[in-house]
């Protein structure tokens, strides 16, 4: 199991022990140097202290009283003659240099110290096991209390680390506990400092869930309400048709059923369109404006000819681009036409016959470029401009449809228009010109892709 905890108290007790061996060694070496200096003088004392007149021959085996059994003491003429050896088996080699050495002899290593007195020369010698098992000794007594100590230490490293993840479990908890229309955001009161980072972003994408989900619930709600009307008059309209007795009013019934249906296609449509461009996320790219218009206004040709409308796409205002080259923007292109569709789509119904739709782009300011949709028809109450941008919202314009132009308004293309802006994060803005309504989206100028 991948546990925090577990891992904590495994390099927790890892790096203790390490520092504890760590300590142990260093221990040895410095006590091994303290006992060397110390054992060093002792051999000194005992040369020193043996007489300075010359040495008769003493036999093999006797000792000085004051020597310890794992020292060994050997003492030779000026002929090289031994006149006294400590021990009687593994006598040492003879040392010629004077002072300390470190000598290979029985059982291992030894050091060894040679003076000279009188006419005679003194060796005194020591295994070297003897002070590293001493330095042992002593590294071990030192760290022996602390290995002692060892699991209580890591009994408190436990405790330690489990209240210091204590927060962690509550607000696991907290979060557990609640259902799923539960979105209020985590307290963090008393959370470690180290927690609270996680915190804020649960938070924060528990407000933005909220949000969603708030919006989500609204725009059902308004779909389901706005629905219920088109719904209710086409069930109304099937009941007329199905009554009717004379064709003249069973072909008007079955006008208005048609009717009935377009509109409810389109509101569908609209909000199936609505729908689509709410969440805050869209791939972006590099989209020609020029290009986009003009595959917009070649859609609605058809339209704009059937009623009878001026529809086309003018040159640019201002002389910093080129009327023929492309105006590079940075946008989601399908997200893009879905707003131009509509506003030029929401012109073209309530143009009145022989009117003028004119689509353009306005260079004037250095680095953006602005799409201007002008159209020749009534324009909006100035009350109600504030408003238009709102779901389902019908002001007086959305009940004056140019007749024979599917002129049923849902209240829904200029929010989807509202929308699609917010996201690119461009202004959109409505006004009547006196002589008709006036739409304009402005963009910052991206550079060529290409290069």
């Amino acid at each position: 199991m991948n546990s925090v905890r577990n891992k904590l108290l495994l390099w927790l007790g890892l790096g203790l022990f390490s520092i504890i061996l760590l300590a142990g060694v260093a221990l040895y070496f410095q006590a091994r140097g303290e006992a060397n200096q110390i054992f060093d003088y002792q051999m000194r004392q005992i040369a020193a202290s043996l007489p300075r007149q010359a040495f008769s021959p003493i036999s093999p085996g006797q000792q000085f009283p004051e020597l310890e059994d794992e020292i060994m003491m050997q003492i030779w003429d000026s002929r090289g003659t031994v006149i006294y050896h400590s021990h009687a088996r593994g006598a040492m080699p003879r040392q010629a240099e004077l002072g300390f050495a470190n000598v290979r002899g029985p059982n291992g290593m030894w050091r060894v110290y040679s003076a000279q007195i009188g006419n005679t020369v003194v060796q005194v010698a020591q295994p070297q096991s003897a002070r590293d098992e001493i330095a042992a000794q002593m590294a071990v007594k030192t760290v022996g209390p602390l290995l002692l100590l060892f699991p209580l230490i890591g009994v408190l490293a436990w405790v330690a680390v489990s209240r210091g993840l204590a927060p962690v479990r509550r607000a696991a908890a907290e979060v557990a506990a609640r259902d799923m229309n539960s979105l209020q955001p985590l307290a963090d009161v008393g959370m470690p400092q180290e927690i609270q980072p996680l915190t804020h972003a649960m938070n924060d994408l528990l407000a933005r869930l909220k949000h969603s989900t708030e919006t989500q619930r609204a725009f059902v709600a308004d779909a389901a309400h706005e629905l219920r009307t088109p719904l209710t008059a086409l069930r109304l309209q099937a009941q007329l048709a199905e009554r009717a007795v004379e064709e003249d009013e069973r072909r008007a019934a079955f006008a208005d059923l048609k009717n009935g249906l377009e509109r409810a296609t389109h509101l569908v449509h609209q909000l199936l369109t609505l729908a689509r461009q709410e969440p805050d996320a869209l791939s972006f790219t590099a989209v020609d404006l020029r290009a986009l218009l003009g595959s917009v206004v070649g859609d609605l040709l058809s339209v704009a000819e059937h009623g009878g409308i001026d529809l086309g796409l003018s040159e640019a205002q201002g002389e910093e681009h080129s009327n023929e080259g492309p105006l590079w923007v940075q946008g989601n292109p399908d997200a893009l036409r879905i707003l131009f569709n509509n506003l030029v789509d929401n012109a073209l119904r309530y143009t009145p016959a022989g009117g003028v739709v004119d689509v353009g782009f306005d260079l004037s300011t250095a680095g953006s470029c602005t799409v201007v949709i002008q159209d020749s028809g009534p324009g909006i109450a100035e009350s109600e401009l504030p408003r238009v941008f709102d779901r389902f919202y019908r002001g007086q314009r959305a009940h004056e449809p140019q007749a024979g132009r599917g002129g049923f308004g849902s209240g829904l293309g200029l929010a989807i228009v509202r929308q699609i802006a917010d996201l690119h994060r461009v202004p959109v803005q409505l006004r009547n010109t006196g002589r008709g309504l006036e739409a304009r989206v402005s963009f910052p100028l991206s550079t060529n892709p290409a290069g």
